[in-house]
């Protein structure tokens, strides 16, 4: 047993762990921005209910993404393969009749259900980051971590895979609490404007893939 799979059992295990312990259409959430209590929360919104409790140290994790990294530009081969997997995806969990994700990638959504984000030009050169090869992304709740990690990283292939959590705290989410199937990749925490746990980005994220 590989120390890479350990790392992806354990994480799809606190993720389980996770979503049980809480009822997410009713889950209290804090917002505290460097230990200041935000202003601007919306008492409709689940990320606002109770303020003042939680840090990016112990923040409630609300989503995943899975993310698919592979080399675009020239390399036709590579980009064929990794859409067929991208449509296998889809396929596998029933998502041909769903619409793509229409939110940030910076935004945890609680409560929200699977969803693909919509693929960038694997053709076209990389701008910004945090990633600095091509990718594509979907967004996954909670519940269906375990699964759809699982199918993910037995058909990956030749593709590297990269799962994460959301929280709102971006750093830490990408840098600290996440996992890689395949080989790493360096991530670019820069473009990173979320700090705070429940953190929802309030204006365009410079990634292209938003």
């Amino acid at each position: 047993m590989t120390r890479q799979f350990v790392r992806c059992v354990a994480l799809v295990g606190l993720a389980v762990a996770h979503y049980t312990a809480h009822d997410w259409g009713s889950m209290p959430m804090a917002v505290q921005k460097r230990g200041l209590i935000a202003e601007d929360c919306d008492d409709k919104d689940p990320l606002c209910k109770h303020v003042g409790v939680e840090t990016c140290d112990n923040a409630t994790i609300y989503s995943y993404h899975i993310h698919v990294l592979f080399w675009g530009n020239n390399n036709k081969e590579r980009i064929s393969s990794a859409f067929k997997l991208r449509d296998a995806f889809i396929e596998k969990f029933n998502l041909s009749g769903v619409d793509e994700c229409e939110f940030s990638q910076g935004d945890p959504q609680p409560g929200h259900a699977m969803c693909a984000f919509k693929a960038d030009d694997p053709h076209a050169p990389i701008f910004g980051g945090p990633f600095l090869t091509q990718q594509y992304a979907f967004f996954i709740p909670p519940a269906q971590l375990t699964e759809t990690s699982a199918w993910m990283l037995q058909h990956k292939g030749e593709h590297d895979v990269f799962i994460h959590p959301n929280s709102g705290c971006e750093a830490n989410d990408h840098l600290k609490w996440s996992v890689f199937g395949g080989h790493s990749w360096q991530i670019d925490a820069s473009v990173f404007n979320c700090d705070y746990p429940g953190c929802r980005p309030k204006k365009p994220s410079p990634w292209p893939w938003s």
